[in-house]
This record gives C-alpha cells, sequence and structure tokens, in this order.
C-alpha cells in the first residue's frame, strides 16, 4: 500500500548501538523533505511516526530534478539575480582596496587580488554544485547555507555524520561575527567621514565622540522589525553610492602619478593584512544560496558563461581598479576608506564624505539585520514570557556592542582586515572545501590520484594560512593602535 515509504526515526538515542547510525539519513530526511515538500504526517500500524519516501543517491542522477519543485512566489531573472550579485559584493570594502594594495605593492597587488578572486569564485561554483547534489540526493528543492553544511555532513559518510551539528552551527557563528563586524566598520567609517567634515568647517572633536553621539539614532533605526520598511533606506544609499563613487572616481583619475612612484611590490609580513582587507572585500558567500535559491533558472547561475562567473569578473576589475589606481594616487599616504583622501578644503570632495556617510549609516541596519535574525532565533525560546520586549533589548544591546568595539578600534583598515580573515577565510574557502569532499567522498569519489582531495586541501590551507596570518596580524595593529 505505501509502496517505499517507511517509519522514520526522529530522535537518535546515543546510548544505544548498532544499526543507530545507519538511520541518520532518516533524521535528514524528517528534518528537510518533510518540511520543505510538505509531505503529511501519515499514521500506520497505530504509528504517530512521519512518512516519507526513501530516498537514494541514484536520485542525483536523473530521478529527482530540485529545480522542478522549486516554489519561489517571485522568482528572479538572469540580469535581476545579477544585479543583486553585485550589490552584494560591491559593498564598503570597495573604497579599502587602495589600503589592500598600499599593504600589497602595485604589481603583487593586481596579481593577488586576480588569484584571490579566481579561488573565491570557484569556491562558490562548489559549494553550488555541491548544494544541488544534496538536493537531488536527499530529495528537497532547495538549501540554505546552513543547510547545506549540515546535510553534507550527514548524508555523507557514517564517519562523518557527528560534526553535522558542528559546522551548521560553524556557519551561523562565523556569519553573525562577519555581518556584526561589519557593522562596526560602518560605525567607525561614518565616524571618520563626519569628523574629517566637522574639523574643517564646525570643530575638532575626537572620533569616538561622533560614534557616542551616533548611538541613539543607531538604536533607533534598529528596533525597526520589519525588513519592509527597511527597503526605502536600502534605495536612498544605493542612489547616494552611486553619487559618491562617481566622484571620488573623479578625483582619483586626476593627475595620476607615474607607476614609478610606489613599490611594485612590499614586505612579505604586510602580506597577511591585503589578504584579510581583499578578502573582505571580494568575498559575498553570503548571498550566494539566497540568490541562486530564488532564481527562475537556477541552472544558469554556475557554469560557463553564468550569471557568478561574468559577475564575480566585473566584480574583480572594478576592484582592482580602484585599488591601482588609489594607491597609485595617494601612495603611502592612503587611509582606511578611500574617501578620507579626498581633499578637505573642496566642497564638493566633502559632500562626498557626507553622502557616503549617510549612505553606510542607513545600510546598517540591513547589515543588522540578518545576524539578529540567526542570534534571535537561537535564543527566543528562552524568553517565552515577554518575547517582544526581550527582543528589543536584544536588539539594544546588540548595537551598543558594536558601537563599543568600534570606539575601541577606531581604524578601519586592522577592523576590515581582522574580520576578513577571520569569518570570510573560513565561510569562503576554507567551508566550500570540506563541503565538496564530503559530499564527494563516496559518489562520484576522489577521483584519480586522490585530486578532488589534494586540490581541497590546498583550498583549505591556503584559507587556514589566510586566517592565521591574517588575524595575527591584524589583532598586532589594533593592539599597537588602542595603546597609542
Amino acid at each position: 500500500m505505501y509502496g517505499s515509504m517507511r517509519p522514520i526515526i526522529t530522535e537518535l538515542d546515543n546510548n544505544k548501538k548498532g544499526s543507530i547510525r545507519t538511520d541518520v539519513a532518516d533524521l535528514v530526511m524528517v528534518k528537510y523533505k518533510c518540511s520543505s515538500n510538505g509531505v503529511p504526517i501519515t499514521q500506520t500500524n497505530g504509528s504517530t511516526l512521519p512518512l516519507v519516501s526513501s530516498t537514494s543517491k541514484d536520485a542525483e542522477f536523473g530521478g529527482y530534478n530540485p529545480f522542478d519543485h522549486r516554489t519561489v512566489q517571485y522568482p528572479t531573472t538572469d540580469m535581476e539575480t545579477f544585479i543583486h550579485l553585485l550589490k552584494g559584493s560591491l559593498g564598503s570594502g570597495i573604497l579599502a582596496m587602495p589600503l589592500a594594495f598600499m599593504n600589497a605593492g602595485l604589481v603583487f597587488g593586481l596579481v593577488a587580488t586576480a588569484m584571490i578572486g579566481f579561488v573565491c569564485t570557484y569556491c562558490v561554483h562548489i559549494l553550488v554544485k555541491s548544494s544541488h547534489k544534496l538536493c537531488r540526493r536527499m530529495q528537497v528543492p532547495a538549501l540554505g547555507f546552513a543547510d547545506v553544511a549540515e546535510v553534507a555532513f550527514l548524508a555523507g559518510p557514517p564517519a562523518f555524520h557527528k560534526f553535522s551539528g558542528l559546522f551548521r552551527g560553524l556557519v551561523n557563528t562565523f556569519l553573525t561575527i562577519d555581518l556584526l563586524g561589519c557593522c562596526c566598520v560602518y560605525i567607525v567609517f561614518v565616524a571618520k567621514n563626519i569628523k574629517q567634515v566637522m574639523d574643517e568647517y564646525v570643530l575638532e572633536l575626537n572620533v569616538r565622540w561622533y560614534m557616542l553621539m551616533m548611538l541613539p539614532l543607531v538604536i533607533a533605526m534598529n528596533l525597526i522589525r520589519n525588513l519592509k520598511y527597511l527597503a526605502p533606506f536600502s534605495m536612498i544609499a544605493n542612489f547616494l553610492v552611486g553619487i559618491c563613487m562617481t566622484i571620488t572616481f573623479w578625483y582619483v583619475f586626476q593627475d595620476v602619478p607615474s607607476t614609478k612612484s610606489v613599490p611594485y611590490i612590499t614586505d612579505w609580513h604586510k602580506w597577511p593584512l591585503f589578504f584579510g582587507t581583499a578578502i573582505f572585500a571580494l568575498e559575498g558567500i553570503g548571498v550566494v544560496m539566497p540568490l541562486e535559491n530564488n532564481m527562475k533558472t537556477p541552472q544558469h547561475f554556475i557554469g560557463c558563461p553564468s550569471v557568478l562567473n561574468i559577475g564575480m569578473f566585473i566584480v574583480v576589475l572594478l576592484y582592482s581598479t580602484v585599488g591601482l589606481f588609489g594607491f597609485l594616487k595617494y601612495g603611502d599616504k592612503t587611509e582606511g576608506s578611500i574617501t578620507l583622501n579626498l581633499p578637505k578644503d573642496q566642497l564638493l570632495a566633502q559632500s562626498v564624505k557626507v553622502m557616503i556617510a549617510i549612505a553606510i549609516f542607513l545600510t546598517y541596519s540591513l547589515q543588522f539585520y540578518v545576524p539578529f535574525e540567526i542570534i534571535w532565533k537561537g535564543t527566543k525560546h528562552r524568553f517565552t514570557s515577554h518575547p517582544i520586549l526581550f527582543e528589543y533589548l536584544l536588539r539594544v544591546f546588540l548595537v551598543v556592542c558594536t558601537v563599543i568595539v568600534a570606539i575601541a578600534c577606531p581604524n578601519l583598515g586592522p577592523v576590515i582586515s581582522l574580520v576578513g580573515a577571520l569569518c570570510l577565510s573560513f565561510l569562503g574557502l576554507i567551508l566550500p572545501s570540506c563541503i565538496d569532499l564530503v559530499t564527494c567522498w563516496e559518489e562520484p569519489g576522489l577521483g584519480r590520484g586522490y585530486w578532488r582531495l589534494w586540490k581541497n586541501l590546498a583550498i583549505i590551507m591556503f584559507g587556514i594560512l589566510g586566517l592565521v596570518t591574517g588575524v595575527y596580524s591584524s589583532v598586532l595593529d589594533i593592539i599597537v593602535q588602542f595603546n597609542q
């Protein structure tokens, strides 16, 4: 009557031995198949356990097409996805690229930026491909970033099952740290730009006072709970950023010095700071899975040519151009944001600083929304008596924490490098390689000569090297500046 349908074990008893580990895939189906496909609870022989059809890795070879089962209310076209990808990748990090080149040198900066861009793009490729394999294997239409990490280990070899919860937690943790770290960078960014204008036309104050004065406004904005009410702020911010970047480029491309005026390559001990800043600017891993999951034709997201390849090529080209000419223009006087290098005695240049400060200030709430949701979903079960009150208190607490961190480290360069090296090395390089390795471990296997193993290990080691050296160099810089 039920064909291949069978009862699912919904809890694992760690004290039991025997075949319990073989039923972990069943647990996956409860979490992902029932919730994603809307499978009803069916009773048989007095059992109240949910029934779902059994899964097989053969499903990924033609038995199940996840793209046919996605129900997106407002799917995006290839062009819309392309625009969203550019918008998600072209953030405030582009303004820090001249500083990255200052820590690398002109020629080495160009080569290293292209290399990091290529590796980051490749890691996005293998992450999305792994997501497609897992969707077919588990017969679910779509998976989020944290879901991909968890399901990859649950659906992989039995030895990896125990790490599924750990990697899901790591994804959410590093995403939270990354996005809250960006919020700290935004506070510093806004305060420094406003300070330069105020110093010129009003009075000179320590940059920390501007951060404190911003606090009530930032708290008020982040008490908005509905994302749709933040959309107008995003539109205004995008408009202002477009104007500011146009004026900034106009200043940068005026009277560009000779390439002989700056070093082609710097001392190697500065390279970790370049790595952290560059990967902070280039890595848009957090927006990848939501974009792909909402596409009308998700098959076009990866491949050759594809939305991802074209978008990342343009992103790397723009970042390299800004880094190259910004460093050429300002040399060893390059600031953490190129807008801080604009003339202080010209009204047009000062207007750029005001507009970019307003734009980044308005973007703070959108940046804050995702990490808050991650934290709130993990803690709201503890506050069932007055959930709305505790939600507001948590919002205020997190905003105050970001401002305190910004006040403690009021220098953009090391903070940007620290966030990039710590979080994005893991999310953008290490994690996708781990997911690809576990997903392909049994099918299609590690390849001739274990090439897939060595390839992923090389990327993982590169990510670990960048993480360790980048964090170490950034923390040393922060300590030195804090003491000063």
